[in-house]
């Protein structure tokens, strides 16, 4: 039967009805119009003496136009003796099997085992470094030589750490691929010892106790905002990261009765388990100054500009330049390394600080055992850390726990 060519005014009047219909163009090409008002171009053929159809798009997103040439464009295929249907899901396993589609696809499957910070540090890394060179090659065609003209350009830079960083992600997609059976080997193994050495640099902190006292005096004499203020008194009491203290929401707090702690959930902690801090007196007692300023509800230490936000991880780095303390001298990370240095000093169990660290136990039976038993023990301890820091502030160096 000979239909008439289509109009865009016959299309633009192709209503729904109770079940779905079709609109023929001509030389296979139709309208199907659903019951729901959607309007998909097909085409209709036969390869190998049987009926096949072939999707070309919705309309107006595709145009009768635009849907005269796709199905030209196949018809071009059939001439040559090839399926448009079959060429289409090999473009689309091809498409499947690169590396950019393989890395979206691992980094997609992390996105909840990763805090928002390293879900975005990652994705960065993807599509700024790795990406733009290896993106559009099959995973399984990748050699040890592509990913290292990659990590070179990095380090050309004095990115030595970068780079390294930068491989560890691409191993981490071509594991994966491997695991879904769509690589045979992770060609950056390949790399070991290719790339510079990455030199070590702790986390600048001062750990003295005379100049500790000191520390604290002059974080006492800091005159900034509130929360800041709030920030820096809290951040040798707390030792927790950085990060950690300035996403504190007002809801992981409990400060009333006898154990008053904060329970800091999983996403928020490098090693992706609950923390839980316990509080000693003088910290409750920031709390509840803190908490007439930016509480009840929402961050402890919300950005000026905008209340949904923390502070800039900049923030305390930034106080104490203003406080006189140089990068050489003191970082915000330091007070971890004070709290470590110190409490090692006077004889605390390492099991508790490390646990109090959140560092990462790796015997499970002791991990489960610690986890289970030492709760008390850090409480304890945290308050003699706090009453010692009072100690040096008030420059009584020789008190300890």
């Amino acid at each position: 039967m000979q239909y008439p060519m289509l109009t865009e005014a016959a299309i633009k009047a192709a209503k729904p009805k109770d079940k779905p219909y079709k609109k023929f163009d001509e030389r296979g090409l139709y309208l199907h119009v659903t019951a729901t008002g959607s309007r998909l171009w097909r085409f209709k053929y036969r390869f190998a003496g049987a009926e096949k159809l072939l999707s070309l798009g919705a309309y107006p997103d595709v145009s009768l136009k635009r849907a005269r040439e796709k199905r030209d464009e196949a018809r071009e295929l059939l001439a040559d003796g090839i399926d448009p249907s079959s060429k289409r899901k090999a473009e689309k396993v091809a498409k499947a099997d690169t590396f950019e589609a393989i890395a979206t696809e691992w980094l997609e499957l992390q996105r909840g085992a990763f805090t928002e910070k390293t879900f975005e540090r990652a994705k960065w890394t993807f599509e700024r470094l790795l990406c733009p060179a290896l993106g559009t090659m099959a995973i399984r065609d990748i050699t040890a030589p592509d990913v290292l003209a990659v990590l070179r350009k990095l380090e050309v830079r004095g990115k030595n750490e970068t780079a390294h960083r930068t491989k560890q992600r691409a191993s981490q997609v071509f594991r994966f691929a491997i695991a879904t059976g769509r690589a045979d080997r992770d060609p950056t193994a390949d790399l070991r010892g290719a790339l510079a050495a990455v030199v070590t640099t702790t986390h600048a902190a001062i750990t003295d106790p005379v100049k500790v006292g000191e520390l604290l005096r002059a974080v006492d004499g800091y005159n900034g905002h509130p929360t800041t203020e709030a920030a820096l008194k809290l951040a040798p009491l707390l030792f927790v990261r950085p990060g950690e203290l300035r996403g504190a929401r007002w809801e992981e707090f409990t400060l009333d009765g006898d154990s008053p702690e904060w329970r800091i959930p999983a996403e928020r902690i490098k090693m992706r388990e609950l923390h839980i801090v316990p509080l000693a007196t003088q910290v409750v007692a920031i709390l509840n100054e803190l908490r007439d300023i930016t509480g009840p509800n929402g961050l402890l230490f919300p950005s000026l500009t905008d209340a949904n936000r923390p502070m800039s991880d900049n923030t305390l780095t930034a106080a104490l330049r203003r406080m006189g303390y140089t990068s050489d001298q003191m970082t915000a990370h330091g007070f971890r390394t004070i709290a470590s240095t110190l409490l090692n000093e006077q004889g605390w169990h390492p099991d508790l600080i490390e646990l109090q660290l959140a560092h990462m136990e790796h015997n499970e039976v002791r991990a489960a055992y610690n986890k289970a038993q030492r709760l008390a023990e850090r409480r304890k301890m945290m308050q003699a850390w706090a009453d010692y820091l009072d100690g040096l502030r008030l420059a009584k160096v020789g008190e300890q726990q």
